[in-house]
């Protein structure tokens, strides 16, 4: 039962949420796991880090995107996750859950290409690294919303700070961080920042240039829904004589509960607009995902 309530939570939570328990999950596989049957943490992640090396690179391409479901130490997973459930509560409920998705995970492979690319391009990065960590991706979540909505607010103890002053602020410190150590994850968390600065700018000018990746996740998707099986028409017909005023009753009804279904999933929607999704009681959110099963 508990497991099945557990499961339910998962489905209706919104893409947030599932983001941080993904992230969670690989953090206990990756970590957790291996220290307690004596591995050592890399045992498994080095197949799903970002290396910096061309050659290792071709041969995981899958990393330039799992690289950003690892972590090196809890905080390093605390504090990403912790960014990416404030920010993302402001961009979903502006956006979409693809639409947040697709900034999520475009900024995470725009961190990592800028990486790989410095790395094999500028001679102050002689050798190799690999990169992991959700930095990049939750970057790119900060500086979208900070460039589209600057002045939304944010309260941080007893006073509100602007957006724009947050992404700002990260974008900085990652600049004068450089030579300090971990110059690597900077520059990723730079690429994911550009990214997330020049999406939000490319869609206040009309540009959605994050459409196509929506399309994609669909496509992605579609593969793991399991379509209806179409069922056969029977060859007999049944045939009502003088009946036409029920039919018409029937039709009736069905179009006035469709509407008034409709009407509520309207409402809904419009209340998650403007208050987020957690806003809605038990109810709305059973109603609303049986709603999108039918």
């Amino acid at each position: 039962m508990a497991n099945t309530s557990l499961a339910y939570k998962f489905k209706t939570a919104n893409i947030a949420i599932k983001l941080i328990v993904v992230n969670v999950l690989v953090y206990v596989l990756f970590n957790i796991i291996p220290w307690l049957v004596g591995l050592g943490s890399g045992t498994f992640s080095q197949y799903f880090v970002l290396p910096s090396d061309v050659i290792r690179f071709l041969q995981q391409p899958w990393s330039v995107v799992t690289y950003a479901f690892l972590h090196s130490g809890f905080s390093h997973l605390l504090w990403n996750m912790v960014f990416l459930y404030v920010f993302s509560r402001f961009v979903l409920n502006l956006f979409s859950e693809k639409k947040f998705l697709a900034i999520y995970l475009l900024g995470a492979i725009a961190g990592g290409v800028l990486f790989a690319l410095l790395y094999n391009v500028l001679p102050v990065f002689r050798g190799t690294g690999v990169l992991l960590g959700a930095s990049a991706a939750v970057n790119a979540i900060v500086v979208f919303i900070g460039t589209y909505t600057p002045d939304a607010e944010v309260r941080i103890f007893t006073f509100n700070v602007k957006l724009w002053w947050i992404a700002a602020f990260i974008v900085v410190k990652d600049i004068l961080l450089l030579d300090a150590g971990n110059a690597g994850g900077l520059i990723s968390h730079l690429g994911g920042a550009a990214f997330g600065f020049y999406y939000a700018k490319q869609l206040l000018a009309g540009n959605d240039i994050g459409l196509w990746f929506e399309r994609l996740i669909d496509n992605v998707s579609g593969w793991f829904t399991k379509k209806p099986k179409k069922q056969k028409k029977s060859p007999l017909r049944t045939v009502h004589k003088n009946k036409k005023s029920s039919v018409r009753s029937v039709k009736k009804t069905n179009t006035a509960t469709k509407r008034e279904q409709q009407q509520r999933i309207d409402a809904i929607l419009d209340k998650i607009s403007k208050s987020g999704y957690d806003s809605l009681s038990k109810a709305e959110k059973d109603f609303l995902f049986k709603a999108g099963k039918e």
